[in-house]
């Protein structure tokens, strides 16, 4: 290269002194070198590999058989055995990865139970029935107890007659009462053994009540329309009780019922009516305080028709039996409710309390001079040694006795069975 340089040089100045000719001459003949040095520094150093000529057959040869291939000459070093990529990599420090916090455990869902499997709920035992002749004790003490103490060991003559005569008059069965039961041991057991009284007594009383058992032919569904029950009685008779204890009785059969409070002049009983109505589940018809009785009645009535009731009972003021002009509107009563329906009212209870006595039948003989009684209530006989009082009622109005109160309960409101009333006062006889 340094004499390349060389003879640029002298080629300058030669052509410096010999004219502009020779320097165009020799700048033509340079300039390909000039190229060709560029051309080389630009692309590096090149290797020139000079061919080997071969012949036609040695080329075809080459091409016809493969070349065989030469055996690779033994590593300077040893060569370890080949191994994985993770075998020979050195084992990674190990990292422990952060734990996450532990979870809270979850509430225990508890599964469902299938239907089949729950337990049934506790089935409430029916209250066993009362007996009749318990609730009765007293009125059978004061009345057959005692008849036991004059008969025991004795015939039947003039001073035992007359013991037993007191005996009934006290014993609240009313005067003309006692005096047929009297006659009647004077003619079947004078001159007998005194065992024979208790007998004659037991059948007479019987006789007496079997003829006002209450006819079950009548009732709702008897007639079309609501079937209307006018209930009356003087304040504290257990009226409004008794028509809560209907209601409850009518509605367990499956009926819908329709109250009616038509004692408008007590507040405490349009509340107590109302109390039983939500017991019950039956509507209630109220009206103002101190309002006309027969208005409630009457719209009682048509919302008993509207809306399809079964039973209508409606309830009327208390009263006494010596207020004439009280009394008295008992009819007008009577008029409204037949007004959309003919016939009602279907029935006419009177509710006594057996605890009055013998007043119980003066209240009955004003009572069905001013209405149409179709039925009595006896309450309260659980608790009075009065009851006696059924058989004056019974001999003296003959009208049927459709009801007797025993109790507290509604299943204490029981019908009324002569047989059964008997035997509970004369329980010797079981």
């Amino acid at each position: 290269m340094n004499g390349f340089t060389s003879i640029l040089e002298s080629a300058v100045i030669w052509s410096m002194e010999n004219g502009l000719f020779f320097a165009v001459l020799i700048a033509a003949a340079l300039l390909p070198m000039l190229l060709l040095f560029f051309l080389e520094r630009l692309s590096g150093p090149r290797q020139l590999d000079v061919p080997r000529e071969e012949s036609e057959a040695e080329a075809a040869v080459e091409l016809a058989e493969p070349r065989p291939v030469a055996a690779e000459a033994p590593p300077l070093v040893e060569t370890l055995p080949v191994e994985t990529a993770a075998e020979s990599a050195p084992p990674a420090p190990a990292v422990e990865e952060p734990i996450p916090p532990a979870a809270p455990p979850a509430p225990a869902v508890e599964e469902p139970i299938p239907p089949a499997a729950l337990p049934a709920p506790p089935v409430e035992a029916p209250k066993p029935r009362v007996r009749l002749r318990d609730r009765l004790a007293r009125t059978s003490e004061n009345l057959v107890g005692r008849l036991g103490g004059i008969l025991s060991g004795r015939k039947v003559d003039a001073d035992l007659l007359d013991e037993l005569e007191a005996l009934l008059f006290t014993a609240d069965l009313g005067v003309a009462t006692a005096e047929s039961l009297l006659d009647a041991v004077r003619s079947k057991a004078s001159g007998a053994d005194a065992s024979v009284v208790h007998e004659v007594l037991r059948e007479a009383m019987y006789e007496k009540l079997r003829r006002v058992e209450s006819e079950t032919s009548s009732g709702p569904g008897s007639s079309d329309g609501p079937h209307v029950i006018l209930v009356l009685g003087v304040n504290g008779s257990g009226k409004t009780t008794t028509i809560g204890k209907l209601a409850a009785r009518y509605a367990g059969e499956g009926k819908q019922v329709l109250l009616g409070a038509g004692d408008t002049f007590r507040a405490a009983a349009t509340e107590q009516l109302q109390v039983w109505g939500e017991r019950v589940g039956c509507e209630v018809i109220t009206g103002k305080p101190g309002g006309d009785p027969a208005a409630v009645a009457f719209d009682t009535v048509k919302a008993a028709i509207a809306r399809g009731a079964d039973v209508c009972i409606v309830d009327t003021a208390g009263r006494l039996q010596t207020k004439k002009p009280l009394m008295e509107e008992l009819g007008k009563i009577h008029r409204v409710l037949s007004r959309d329906l003919p016939d009602a009212p279907h029935e006419c209870l009177l509710v006594l309390d057996s605890n009055t006595g013998q007043n119980a039948i003066s209240q009955a003989r004003l009572f069905t001079e001013v209405a149409k009684i179709t039925g009595l209530v006896l309450t309260k006989l659980d608790g009075t040694a009065k009851g006696g009082v059924i058989v004056g009622l019974a001999d003296e109005f003959e009208i049927p006795v459709r009801y007797v109160g025993v109790g507290e309960g509604v299943e204490d409101l029981r019908d009324f069975d002569a047989r059964e009333f008997i035997d509970a006062l004369f329980p010797e006889r079981d």
